[in-house]
């Protein structure tokens, strides 16, 4: 569904992001000192190296716990640091940061999960959960996604609070568990179980948007104004199996992996919506060549669709495109010497918005041409339906003055006249939880990345370290600016 006025609140926006704004790039912003810095290397060393994923060696309790103790240790009062959950190994930490007095604003939520995705040593080159710096990064599973951004908030909220800040409406640090999956989801749990404890005018969640950097130049700046839905899709074949040294062509694995061919070689349909075309029309000012000329061409009615197909080899465009689906696990067989009775597939989905997960999972089973085989949905807690959510994405708020005039300004000061721009984020957030609530939600890191050099859930992930300090200068001045006077 489409918000009417959405597209030209968005592009007024986006247009002040390229032009108006850019005389702010002028102002010098405060920048951390030595000691500020070397707490925030602590705590983001600190947080890289407790295992937090879904696992039985990992523990969010174990992370929120110690960042609990550093706020209670610094003179936050007992009563506005509430450790709690419904599972004893995901605890969620919710902080408060009290206004100077009584006010009428609502607070301002900054919404962080903690948990990670599982990284195996033997596929790193270093132990994932050692927090190592070299060669201008720093390594370690949730650098990228998104103990930077736990770090940097808990140290500024840290900072903010010794240098004895007198803010005019209160500010909520969240730092929740089970966003990369599992059963005990902290921000949906926060929501519904707790909502005067996060109840928020709205929410800034650092785990979408960022700094976009090519051949080390800012080309754009992310602000995550809407996402695809994530989706999980199982995908069974079945067979009477049978003795390995009589194999026959309709054995299990085969027909499974001739169903996965036929998703690989399938491309949804090309799509966009108000938030992509504002962004690729922004992009466009930045490229030059080919690239630039293939995105004006996309913006076209009807969009040249061949300027579209050299857009989606580059990954990140093809996702801002179209629904993309992809088998992310395999499971067959029971013995060495037996052909496959079962062989099971996990496919991945990210819907692009406007579009249900039912509907795509009818969509699988037409691509697959199989009735042998099943395609069932497996929910966020790992149960497997018949059927899927009609669930469709998030709606898009409108663009807050409040919330966009400082991002803009203290963006623009770190990295000189960059346009900010809305996007799709094209994985997944907890921002839907607090939309579906009715709070307003924006998702922006102010972290710097390289588009060859997103490693999130990814091998040996990185973040090079002066994007971390400048994203440490962006929290700083962006939480001062919302809510001092």
């Amino acid at each position: 569904m489409r918000r009417k006025g959405f597209s030209a609140a968005f592009v007024a926006f986006a247009l002040a992001g390229c032009l108006g704004l850019a005389a702010f790039a002028q102002n010098a912003l405060p920048t951390a000192s030595a000691e500020d810095r070397a707490l925030a290397r602590e705590i983001f060393k600190q947080l890289v190296e407790i295992n937090t994923t879904d696992t039985p060696q990992g523990n969010v309790t174990t992370a929120t716990a110690a960042m609990q103790k550093r706020f209670l240790e610094a003179g936050f009062p007992p009563e506005d640091v509430h450790l709690l959950g419904p599972d004893p190994r995901k605890q969620n930490l919710v902080v408060r940061f009290r206004a100077a007095g009584p006010t009428t604003e609502k607070p301002v939520l900054f919404l962080c999960h903690m948990d990670v995705v599982q990284a195996l040593r033997s596929d790193w080159h270093t132990d994932p959960f050692q927090f190592i710096e070299q060669d201008g990064y720093y390594y370690g599973r949730g650098t990228q996604d998104m103990k930077n951004s736990d770090a940097a908030l808990v140290a500024t909220f840290l900072r903010l609070h010794k240098e004895g800040f007198k803010p005019h409406r209160d500010l909520i640090l969240a730092l929740t568990a089970d966003e990369e999956g599992g059963k005990f989801n902290g921000a949906d749990w926060l929501v519904r179980e707790h909502r005067e404890l996060v109840d928020a005018a709205w929410v800034l969640n650092p785990d979408a948007g960022g700094v976009e950097l090519e051949h080390g130049r800012a080309v754009v700046a992310d602000v995550e104004a809407t996402e695809k839905v994530y989706s999980d899709f199982q995908v069974t074949a079945t067979n009477r199996g049978g003795h390995s040294s009589r194999p026959r062509p309709d054995n299990a694995i085969y027909e499974l992996t001739t169903a996965l061919n036929k998703l690989a070689a399938y491309t949804f349909p090309f799509e966009m919506n108000e938030v992509t075309r504002t962004y690729f029309k922004n992009l466009a000012g930045q490229e030059t060549g080919q690239t630039a000329a293939d995105m004006r061409a996309i913006l076209v009615t009807p969009p040249d669709l061949a300027a579209a197909a050299r857009l989606s080899a580059e990954p990140s465009y093809n996702a801002n495109f179209r629904t993309t689906c992809v088998a992310t696990r395999l499971m067959a067989g029971h013995a060495n010497n037996a052909l496959a009775q079962t062989a099971q597939a996990n496919v991945n989905c990210r819907i692009f918005p406007g579009h249900s997960p039912e509907e795509i999972r009818q969509q699988l089973i037409g691509i697959i041409g199989d009735s042998k085989l099943s395609v069932q949905y497996v929910s966020d807690a790992g149960g497997v339906e018949e059927t899927a959510p009609e669930r469709k994405a998030m709606v898009p708020p409108a663009p807050i003055a409040e919330v966009f005039e400082p991002l803009t300004r203290i963006t623009q000061a770190l990295w000189r006249g960059v346009p900010v721009t809305p996007v799709m984020e094209n994985g997944a957030s907890d921002s839907i939880y607090f939309a579906q609530a009715g709070i307003p939600c924006y998702g922006y890191s102010a972290i710097a990345l390289s588009r060859e050099d997103e490693r999130a859930h990814g091998q040996d992930e990185r973040l090079p370290v002066d994007s971390y300090w400048k994203s440490l200068d962006f929290f700083y001045s962006f939480l001062t600016a919302v809510s001092g006077k």
